[in-house]
């Protein structure tokens, strides 16, 4: 699975994530932030599942009709749990989540958003 993981979750996650035999680009390696916006539609462009901590993406998504790949916002998630919980999201829901989910993990709960038909 192709995916896309923000600057703001840690950049070692990759290797985990990698590991496992997914496509990772992190957005911590660009020369700089493009924005929410562009990271969203690079994910999108590049057919990638994008995984943050940050909620805009979500609202982006829901409120403005951004398209997207999926979204996994991971919430009060420790830095080295983070390649942990993206891994086991993506592997029970990483279909859910390429066809345009929305899933938000946080700490023994996992919520999945359906895309809009």
């Amino acid at each position: 699975m192709k995916v896309l993981l923000d600057s703001c979750v840690w950049g070692k996650a990759r290797d985990d994530i990698e590991a496992a035999g997914h496509d990772v680009v992190w957005a911590g390696d660009w020369p700089q932030d493009p924005g929410d916006e562009q990271i969203l539609a690079f994910a999108y462009s590049t057919q990638r599942v994008l995984v943050t901590l940050d909620k805009d993406f979500g609202e982006l998504a829901i409120l403005r009709g951004t398209p997207h790949c999926g979204i996994l916002r991971l919430v009060n998630v420790a830095a080295r749990q983070q390649a942990a919980v993206c891994l086991h999201v993506l592997n029970l829901h990483g279909q859910e989540l390429q066809a345009g989910a929305i899933a938000t993990a946080e700490r023994g709960r996992l919520r999945i958003r359906s895309p809009e038909v």
